[in-house]
């Protein structure tokens, strides 16, 4: 059984200990705190030491608790594996603090600068800090910052250029330590002594690297919850270094980060997160897992020990698949025909995000060796699992629904087999009669799905930005009909044969207008400044303008009945029907 040195200490008894010389690692991530967590943590230990604002209302012997420290003893470093932001801002306090005393000389004020000095810097054998060697260094490879914490701790100053992290919340102490030493300048002093001697931290500090990893990956820093993608990291940077490769790891991760901090965006979690998401899935399909119920994503990774971490191929495979997704992001045109970005643009417009997922095993399994696709293969399935998608979310809402056969047709992906739905194939007259009876509302994802797919029917419709924000246009305007009473149904103003995609900046200006005056917003124009404003990059629309002097009940109709032929003919082309 490993063993585990727990023992909580005050503040001033850890910092203070000989033993205690911190390290943050360069695998750990960069400093996170803002103002946020420091006026949290300031609050909470200003009440708990100033009681009612008054120093004799304070019990020497209450105790207010800060969370723990996972350490492993690294030679003759305490190497931090949990607990890096609050150890790092109690040193920023605790520095603030100090460069306030300066030259006061009363009693309590020379001690408190003493324990301070102890706190900050190492001492020798006398007990004498020396102001050349800081309790804390940071190694943290991806943290450019770094420096200007350890200046900071190193002078006590910061100057204007500083725009860190470390130097906005060294400013924040200090503004709020002003403050308190304006209105309470006689007792200054107890506040950091109590924060010194009352407030208490857990170091936790394990016999080995492993032990500490694995208390790692069970906490949480105090504000900012540990990520899996942190987990992974550590498990990495671990096996990296036992095979010598430490260096070269850590420049790849960084890269890595970057890469995914630019093309991805999830709703929870964070982007290296959703990249080690879409990974698992091609994994999943490769292990012939079909099951419906999805674990949790560390759950996933440290199977036997991590060993998935432990194999060199994965970091290399997670950098192809992010790469690749970068090149769709990118609408890169040396990677993909014009058709498969056009085929992309549509997906990004899924009602859910279980593509992404499906697309990202179709990549793994099939690319050559310069991790490219075979173009007409590769359009061929988008386009099936676009009409298959679409469809499912019609007749079966939820992406949990879609989980049953896009996990099967996965496992089918990996072993070669074609992508073919044989299980789940539609019903024309059913898909019919459901569009006909589903209401189209503009809240519903599948309503901007179907008319970023309607958009690209049309041939002459040019490849759309991904950049450019979208948006649903009625065009027979809602408020037309509310002040004419023209429709005879006025449920047909929220039909699919009313909605177009339209970019926001021009929907804005359209959007209340009758048609007739909402084709030049639709063509373009001058305004009366000389100022050029573009019209749509939808062809459709365009084409609307240059045939149509109205828009009206029975063109909605109409355009429906289109979009709904045109639809389960797309099924039909896609081997989608029964």
């Amino acid at each position: 059984m490993s063993k585990l040195n727990v023992d909580q200490k005050t503040i001033k008894d850890l910092f203070q200990s000989k033993k205690s010389d911190f390290l943050i690692p360069d695998y750990q991530r960069p400093y996170a705190w803002g103002e946020a967590e420091c006026r949290t943590l300031w609050d909470d230990i200003f009440s708990f030491a100033i009681p009612d604002e008054g120093k004799t209302e304070f019990d020497s012997n209450s105790e207010y608790f800060l969370g723990p420290i996972v350490t492993f003893r690294n030679e003759e470093k305490l190497e931090v594996i949990d607990g890096q932001q609050r150890l790092t801002t109690l040193m920023l306090l605790l520095r603030a603090f100090y460069s306030k005393f300066g030259h006061m000389q009363d009693k309590a004020s020379v001690s408190t600068k003493q324990n301070i000095e102890k706190c900050l810097w190492k001492t020798d054998e006398f007990g004498e800090p020396d102001m050349t060697q800081l309790k804390i260094d940071s190694e943290v490879a991806t943290d450019n910052d770094k420096d200007e914490f350890l200046e900071i701790l190193r002078t006590g100053t910061v100057s204007k250029e500083m725009k860190s992290r470390y130097a906005a919340n060294f400013r924040f102490f200090q503004d709020n330590i002003d403050d308190f030493l304006s209105k309470y300048p006689t007792y200054f002093a107890y506040l950091p002594t109590r924060i010194m001697n009352n407030c208490i931290l857990l170091p936790i500090e394990a016999e080995s690297q492993d032990t500490a990893l694995r208390i790692f990956s069970t906490l949480n820093d105090r504000g900012k919850p540990l990520s899996d993608a942190d987990i992974f990291k550590a498990q990495f940077y671990k096996h990296f270094s036992n095979l010598g490769k430490k260096e070269e790891f850590i420049t790849r991760w960084k890269k890595l980060e970057e890469l995914c901090e630019r093309i991805f965006h999830p709703i929870s979690g964070t982007s290296m997160d959703e990249l080690f998401t879409r990974y698992m899935y091609y994994v999943r399909a490769k292990m012939g897992i079909v099951s419906s119920t999805t674990e949790a994503l560390r759950k996933f990774y440290e199977k036997n020990s991590y060993a998935l971490l432990k194999d060199e191929n994965t970091l290399t495979e997670l950098t192809v698949l992010a790469e690749f997704w970068e090149d769709v992001s990118n609408q890169d045109t040396d990677r993909f025909s014009n058709r498969v970005l056009k085929q992309f643009f549509v997906l990004n417009y899924a009602p859910n995000g279980m593509w992404t997922y499906f697309v990202s095993v179709y990549f793994m399994q099939n690319r050559d060796e310069n991790d490219l696709l075979d173009d007409e293969k590769f359009f061929t399935f988008l386009k099936k699992i676009t009409g298959f998608i679409w469809t499912y979310a019609i007749t079966n809402p939820g992406v949990n629904a879609l989980r049953t056969p896009v996990y099967a047709e996965m496992v089918n992906i990996v072993n070669d087999k074609p992508v073919e739905f044989a299980k789940y194939k539609f019903d024309a007259d059913t898909i019919r009669s459901m569009f006909d009876n589903f209401s189209f509302s503009n809240g519903r994802p599948i309503t901007k799905a179907m008319i970023a797919w309607w958009a690209y029917q049309n041939d002459k419709q040019p490849l759309l930005s991904l950049e450019t924000t979208f948006e649903i246009e009625h065009i027979y305007a809602r408020n037309r009909n509310e002040k004419e009473n023209s429709l005879s149904d006025a449920r047909n103003v929220e039909s699919l044969g009313n909605k177009a995609l339209l970019e926001k900046r021009i929907n804005i200006r359209a959007s209340d207008y009758r048609f007739a005056d909402k084709k030049k917003y639709y063509q373009g124009f001058t305004n009366s400044k000389g100022q050029v404003k573009e019209g749509t990059g939808v062809i459709e629309l365009l084409d609307m303008t240059a045939t149509s002097a109205d828009f009206t009940e029975k063109d909605i109709i109409d355009r429906y009945k289109d979009m709904i032929d045109c639809f389960i003919n797309y099924l039909q082309q896609n081997n989608l029907l029964k």
